[in-house]
């Protein structure tokens, strides 16, 4: 029997990298999966079809989870779907990197929207199914640099450090309806987003990292399954780093 099985999970960001990973972990785990993609169809029905081979329902959602009357939407369809919702990892984010006195109020706009209200949208959309089950699980996806900030990417770090305030007042509001709400702040995971990175600049990454690696996407995707699944029913309010010492 699966860590998961039973749960019914909604992974939004989920056509590549870590979300894809989550999606996958998730379905292996024995959960029904419904996820978000945006841009890439041919992402998003390749997932589907991979998920379903485990023998769980799925489905993939185009969905742009910043825009507060869809990710309503989002919310029902899913609910409708799978009959209920008791994990929700919100993992959608962008990067539009640029020195502070470079960068333009559109690339703050769009980054602070995606990753940061995104979180707002979704969590409030799916509070009442929750809080009409007594349970759930919410899981916001930060990063190592809304800990501890980077430079070229003010706007990134706003919004991953407004994740993880977030997350816990919500844990705060919540928890007497025992739902749990935590952040997961991977460090430097090496996706398709890195691949695109010369090999000196991904080495400087690893170099610097105690554990002179970078993270897998799966790896995220464990910490995920720990804090949706029943061994992890009395952690919330948590900021749970995976990054190899990274921040220490």
């Amino acid at each position: 029997m699966g860590l998961l099985s039973g749960k019914k999970a909604l992974v939004t960001g989920a056509s590549k990298g870590i979300g894809r990973s989550i999606a996958i972990r998730f379905a292996q785990e024995g959960a029904d999966v419904a996820f978000t993609y945006l841009s890439s169809v041919e992402k998003g029905e390749a997932l589907e079809k991979e998920l379903a081979a485990f023998g769980i329902k799925a489905k993939g959602f185009r969905s742009d989870a910043s825009n507060f009357a869809a990710a309503d939407k989002l919310i029902g369809d899913v609910v409708t779907f799978l009959g209920g919702i008791d994990i929700l990892v919100n993992n959608a984010g962008i990067t539009r990197d640029n020195l502070l006195m470079r960068m333009s109020e559109e690339h703050w706009d769009e980054v602070i929207n995606i990753n940061l209200k995104s979180c707002f949208n979704t969590v409030k959309a799916v509070t009442r199914t929750m809080m009409k089950a007594k349970a759930g699980s919410i899981i916001n996806i930060t990063s190592v640099v809304g800990v501890r900030g980077n430079a070229g990417q003010s706007n990134y770090a706003a919004s991953k450090a407004g994740i993880i305030g977030f997350t816990k007042s919500v844990a705060l509001e919540l928890g007497s309806r025992n739902i749990r709400s935590n952040a997961i702040a991977p460090g430097f995971i090496e996706t398709e987003m890195t691949a695109v990175l010369d090999e000196k600049t991904v080495q400087g990454w690893r170099d610097a990292i105690p554990m002179k690696r970078g993270g897998k996407p799966e790896e995220v995707a464990d910490a995920c399954v720990f804090l949706g699944s029943d061994m992890s029913t009395y952690i919330s309010g948590q900021t749970l780093e995976v990054n190899g010492a990274m921040n220490t």
